[in-house]
């Protein structure tokens, strides 16, 4: 008998990293694939991106609604309260063997929660992980615990996974899976990338992702208008934003970022979603890429580029040399962006290793579900870690 495999994503990021785990699993002869769709994917506002999954062939089973039309807190536990209650019907409808999902949103913990309530084994791709400057963080480590199955991307974080009570024998290192993208996409060239986004590079190019730092004191908008107003001063250059993802506050960076490109076009280019061919093909032509994504810690140092950490919000991630971290400090982010302008130090950018893998991480997960009997991971036993006394 096939098992039924439900993967689940709710954001343009995270389906960018599970796409190559969701090819093999649609591909393999054991495994019946269902594909749940949610959250920002299925948003007008943040770019309907579900018809990117589309054109990249895949067929969605369902489209989950959950998404409130403001990003106050009270709206994000709100769409927590509708998400739960939409997967309660879906799961009920489609009774998966196991549901797959990644990392520390919102949206998945209300898909967790649900799912552990049907009595559906979780697979968990990038627990372990520490982001101290969001409320992401206690979501990852709450999803962790709903969870039957882990996939993590150092050793470090394996450990962790245990250390929060889970047994050694479920948790597996398998490395970054969003490197696999990296390996197997062609990427477009420069030439193609100027044609296809309409924009001309320059001597220096530069990636932008900000999110808000939802554990922050000082409000998102502020954070961000001090990266802008380095920006705005900066010569014979290109800075290619990426908006905000749908947290508290997002929707106020991202017309933040609509009004900057309007002041400065030559200087900054706007797109609401890339997709992962372009995004990582924008980023294989950057001097570095600016802000507090997880792409600039864990994705960037294989193209041997360099990562501006702005703020918190990635803080206590595992990171490669070439991370340069700053707080939200114009002096800093002046003084960062003229380090990836500095000869000798782009030098040393091909040195670095990344800690997160070479990839393959996706045959690793793979070959371990393909022995998998599912059924036998419900009951689960709290792992004591021994004492060393």
């Amino acid at each position: 008998m096939m098992k039924k495999i439900c993967v689940v994503t709710g954001t343009r990021a995270e389906y960018g990293l599970l796409r190559p785990l969701m090819l093999e699993i649609q591909n393999h002869p054991d495994f019946e694939f269902q594909l749940l769709v949610t959250g920002a994917h299925l948003s007008p506002e943040f770019g309907n991106t579900y018809t990117q999954i589309e054109q990249d062939g895949f067929i969605i089973t369902e489209k989950v609604e959950m998404l409130l039309s403001a990003d106050s807190g009270s709206s994000v536990v709100k769409t927590m309260g509708v998400a739960l209650i939409g997967f309660a019907d879906v799961f009920a409808r489609l009774q998966p063997d196991a549901i797959v999902i990644l990392g520390d949103r919102y949206e998945m913990l209300a898909v967790a929660s649900a799912a552990s309530v049907m009595k559906i084994p979780i697979i968990h791709l990038h627990g372990g992980e520490i982001t101290e400057g969001a409320y992401d963080d206690a979501f990852r480590h709450a999803i962790t615990k709903l969870s039957h199955m882990h996939f993590t991307s150092t050793e470090d974080y394996r450990n962790r996974v245990i250390q929060l009570g889970e047994q050694p024998e479920t948790v597996f290192n398998v490395g970054a899976i969003g490197i696999d993208n990296i390996k197997k996409l062609k990427l477009l060239s420069k030439q193609e990338l100027e044609t296809e986004l309409a924009l001309k590079f320059k001597k220096y190019n530069y990636q932008v992702t900000f999110h808000p730092e939802t554990l922050a004191d000082i409000s998102a908008e502020n954070q961000f208008q001090i990266l802008l107003d380095v920006i705005k001063n900066q010569k014979d250059s290109l800075f290619v934003f990426t908006k905000a993802n749908a947290d508290t506050n997002g929707r106020g960076i991202n017309k933040m970022i609509d009004d900057f490109a309007g002041k400065y076009p030559d200087l900054a280019k706007v797109y609401t979603s890339l997709g992962s061919l372009k995004f990582l093909s924008v980023l294989s032509q950057s001097d570095a890429i600016i802000g507090n994504s997880s792409s600039g810690i864990i994705e960037a140092p294989s193209f041997a580029i360099a990562t501006i950490n702005i703020g918190n919000r990635q803080k206590g991630r595992t990171q490669a040399p070439s991370v340069i971290n700053c707080s939200v400090n114009i002096d800093e982010i002046e003084r960062a962006i003229k380090k990836t302008q500095n000869q000798e130090f782009r030098d040393t950018l091909r040195s670095f290793s990344n800690p997160y893998g070479e990839g393959h991480a996706t045959q690793k997960i793979m070959q371990i579900l393909e022995k998998t009997n599912f059924k036998t991971l419900l009951i689960k036993k709290f792992y004591d870690l021994k004492s060393t006394d």
